[in-house]
């Protein structure tokens, strides 16, 4: 049988997603609750690997077992095993053809900044830290330029591993809420760093240091190394990801 899980969790204290050696990622911790909940060795498939210190509040995951268990069961028993700082929130039953990252249409990113002078101590893991009033309405004009079907290379890390720096960005969205600004960005799929490389971009528009249409040079360049600063991990959430409606997620 083939189960689909949406997991919750704070990337503070783990290296990544992607199992490792020697270094504690939100993978290894979901198998290891699973396989003892299966009373087998489980591995699982998640719908986009995240980085160091990076969140999720809609992670998607898939695993197979023969083992019989209620879906209670699975949950309560799954989560009783997990660490603090990962839950499942969901799990259900999925068809054979289900892939939690090959089905995927669309997922989505949330990057927030604590935009004042004075550091977070409370949220310090939580967000991103920009001391400079960002102007929202510049970083907006700046977004409008990399939203579309385009080469995104000097927005991927040195060491992306993708076939191909061709994505399509549906929406890319910046908003002020009190001392809080919030980048939210939806696309077919992302490349190592694409969101962080995004937000830096357009962090800097935010501060004057550049006009709206450099975002469009950058785009243009398609060379990393005019791509401007990666911004913190902190700030940076996987929120979810749209799926066949015939899947029912």
């Amino acid at each position: 049988m083939k189960f689909a899980g949406i997991v919750e969790y704070d990337g503070s204290d783990f290296c990544g997603w992607q199992r490792q050696s020697h270094v504690p990622s939100v993978q290894e911790a979901v198998e290891r609750a699973i396989s003892l909940v299966a009373n087998h060795e489980v591995g699982i498939a998640c719908a986009g690997r995240t980085d160091t210190g990076v969140h999720a509040l809609g992670q998607v995951m898939h695993f197979e077992t023969n083992a019989q268990r209620e879906l209670r069961s699975w949950l309560l028993g799954i989560n009783s095993n997990l660490p603090r700082s990962v839950v499942l929130r969901s799990i259900k039953l999925m068809p054979e053809d289900f892939h939690a990252r090959f089905s995927a249409l669309t997922r989505s990113y949330r990057y927030i900044i604590s935009n004042e002078k004075v550091r977070p101590a409370l949220l310090a893991n939580r967000v991103a830290w920009e001391h400079s009033l960002l102007d929202v309405q510049l970083m907006q004009a700046g977004a409008e330029y990399l939203v579309g079907k385009h080469d995104y290379t000097s927005f991927r890390a040195l060491g992306c591993q993708a076939k191909s720096p061709i994505r399509e960005i549906s929406r890319l969205s910046i908003q002020r809420e009190g001392a809080l600004v919030i980048m939210d960005v939806t696309a077919n799929g992302f490349l190592h760093h694409m969101v962080r490389n995004l937000a830096g971009v357009l962090m800097s528009i935010g501060k004057k240091e550049y006009p709206p249409e450099w975002a469009l040079e950058v785009l243009m360049k398609k060379d990393r190394a005019g791509g401007g600063v990666t911004a913190q991990a902190q700030g940076l959430y996987f929120m979810s990801v749209q799926y066949d409606p015939k899947y029912q997620l």
